[in-house]
């Protein structure tokens, strides 16, 4: 068949249904049940019809973009996000497409116009958040978007009375396996590495999950073997020399990120000290990386694809104004050679 400019509406009057389920149709939305989406789709192959997204835009005041702001792990100086991060664009760019979105990718702007940037000016309909650095000034501009009925969603911590919605991960969870299985190992002294103050709520809790495994088995955690360290590799190795500098005695080291468990692995085989054979190790995030270091690094996994698809279809949500909830997934623990065991 041949029609010269279709309209959505000659399409509609092809399939016998409604222009507003042809315009759900070919968003893939759910709505529609799959053998009619399957015909609208077809209908609209046939006639070489294309959506004006252009002119979508300007009738419902959407841009069909999502923004995905991700955060600088130095301010600013070297510009270094974070690699557990880096590893979900690929999920979320290719989850924005199947719901018709594109994806701006930006660095977060630590200031309190981030709506005027995007959503009030058209450039995105909605903001997906990665990573916050300190989580106490953060929370205030998350604050701030709220006050401006930003839609946004960020990959983070639940905490009560949070501005916003999240998607995480059960720290505490992630922390307890990693820990219990040093201890199910063997490990009797696990050094911990991480900053468990009021900055990194995920960290702490991660720490939760240390302290947790070791009161499972009857074990008090020493005080003295836990290090605070950002996520920075170069502080994994400052961490791991500061407790060989001070005459610590450990044969494991939980750090809260890959990241820092990478420099963990540098410094004690600097100090001729082996991995897993005098100290095991774990990390947290399972980065691409974690499985190419020499040794593979036994981790805590954070499912990247589930993260970046949830995310999506929330912030989507958010703009077509339906319920969101904030949700926690499900870690696992990774083995690989950087644990080893007791003989």
């Amino acid at each position: 068949m041949k029609i010269e400019n279709p309209t959505s509406r000659d399409i509609a009057d092809l399939a016998g249904v409604s222009q507003a389920t042809v315009s759900r149709a070919l968003r893939n939305s759910p709505l529609v049940r799959p053998e009619t989406r399957s015909r609208i789709q077809e209908i609209a192959k046939e006639l070489n019809y294309f959506v004006n997204r252009n002119a979508a835009g300007l009738r419902t005041h959407h841009s069909n973009t999502i923004a995905l702001l991700l955060f600088d792990e130095t301010g600013g100086e070297e510009t270094q996000i974070n690699p557990f991060f880096l590893s979900m664009l690929g999920y979320i760019t290719s989850a924005a497409a199947r719901l018709d979105y594109d994806v701006l990718i930006s660095l977060q702007q630590l200031h309190d116009d981030w709506h005027i940037e995007y959503q009030a000016s058209h450039r995105a309909d909605g903001l997906i958040l990665l990573g916050y650095g300190d989580y106490r000034t953060y929370k205030e501009k998350l604050a701030a978007l709220a006050a401006a009925n930003t839609r946004f969603i960020i990959f983070g911590p639940i905490i009560k009375d949070q501005p916003g919605n999240s998607i995480g991960c059960d720290n505490i969870n992630g922390g307890y396996q990693a820990t219990r299985h040093l201890l199910d190992i063997g490990r009797k002294r696990i050094a911990f590495l991480g900053n468990t103050t009021r900055r990194c709520p995920e960290f702490a809790d991660r720490y939760r999950g240390y302290v947790k495994a070791h009161e499972a088995v009857g074990i008090s955690p020493e005080a003295s073997l836990k290090v605070d360290a950002d996520n920075l590799e170069q502080l994994g190795i400052h961490a791991v020399q500061s407790l060989l500098d001070g005459g610590e005695s450990f044969d494991a080291i939980f750090a809260v990120t890959d990241v820092v468990a990478i420099g963990a692995i540098k410094a004690l085989q600097e100090r001729g000290l082996s991995v897993p054979g005098d100290v095991s190790v774990v990390g947290f995030d399972d980065v691409p990386l974690a499985a190419h270091v020499t040794p593979a690094l036994t981790t805590v996994q954070q499912d990247t694809r589930l993260a970046s698809e949830s995310l999506v279809e929330a912030i989507v949500g958010l703009i077509e104004a339906k319920p969101v909830e904030s949700t926690q997934m499900a870690p696992q623990l990774i083995v690989r050679e950087s644990c080893g065991g007791r003989s």
